[in-house]
């Protein structure tokens, strides 16, 4: 056999054995690849959390599940949930997430509820203003004024001075476990300073009132009626034009004397 053909068949015999180390170690890859490399950990709540609670162990348990499914803010560990105040009600199932859970600085859970650049307002209520006991904490109100236009207390107008003010406690309970209505004497509201400032003024200036809004309009503006136009006023009749004076002027000359008679604008000469 030639020099040639034996370098061709250990040629052949390399390329071969190259090749059948590449394929079993693309094999062994395949075999050996977790099937959930795609999935990660993330807190999920066990049971229904309600709006003003916080976190406890036994709520929350970690899964695990597809990555481009899981928010950005998901908690991947419970221990960085437990602990923290719901913002929002959370339902069995729910993935943890940053946005619907406060730290606990200490104090009152109420605090941790406030938005960082909002303030709490309590308003005293009763079964009509606080809408027959059915607000409940993370319910969503306006507020109604009413003012006394006159000192005999006659007449009087209402505005919407504000709106889409979110409840945070009712009396002092900052839950929603209750589903029946419930009486209380005072509601308290988050909302700006200026937004307290006018609230505190129209409480002194007459009543407040409270109207319950619907959940899907919690990000909503209502629709500002324009008042109706002040009727025009009546329209006088037009006094008649004075009658022309009658001046009447005497001359007496050679010829007997006449009379001018002036009406208006025109003249007449009477001969006597």
């Amino acid at each position: 056999m030639s020099s040639r053909t034996l370098t061709l068949v250990g040629v052949s015999l390399v390329m071969g054995l190259g090749a059948a180390w590449m394929a079993d170690s693309w094999l062994s890859a395949r075999l050996n690849a977790s099937p959930d490399d795609h999935l990660r950990s993330v807190v999920v709540a066990t049971v229904e959390i309600p709006f003003g609670q916080m976190v406890e162990a036994q709520q929350v348990t970690t899964m695990r599940m597809p990555m481009d499914t899981i928010p950005d803010d998901a908690f991947d560990s419970t221990d960085k949930a437990v602990g923290k105040i719901a913002t929002f009600d959370i339902l069995k199932g729910d993935i943890m997430r940053g946005a619907r859970l406060s730290e606990h600085l200490g104090g009152s859970t109420l605090a941790s509820l406030i938005a960082t650049d909002k303030r709490a307002i309590s308003v005293r209520v009763d079964d009509v203003v606080g809408v027959g006991g059915f607000l409940l904490p993370g319910n969503r109100v306006d507020v109604l004024a009413t003012k006394r236009t006159d000192g005999s207390g006659n007449n009087a107008v209402s505005k919407t001075i504000l709106e889409n003010l979110r409840v945070l406690a009712v009396d002092q309970t900052a839950g929603t476990d209750k589903t029946q209505p419930v009486v209380v004497r005072a509601v308290t509201l988050e909302m700006t300073t200026a937004e307290a400032e006018t609230l505190v003024t129209a409480q002194t200036e007459g009543k407040l009132q409270l109207t319950l809004r619907n959940p899907l309009n919690a990000d909503k503006k209502i629709a500002t009626v324009a008042p109706a136009p002040a009727p025009a006023a009546p329209v006088m009749a037009m006094a008649a034009a004075p009658a022309p004076k009658r001046v009447v002027r005497r001359s007496n000359g050679e010829g007997g004397g006449s009379v001018t008679i002036i009406r208006g604008t025109q003249a007449s000469v009477v001969k006597r």
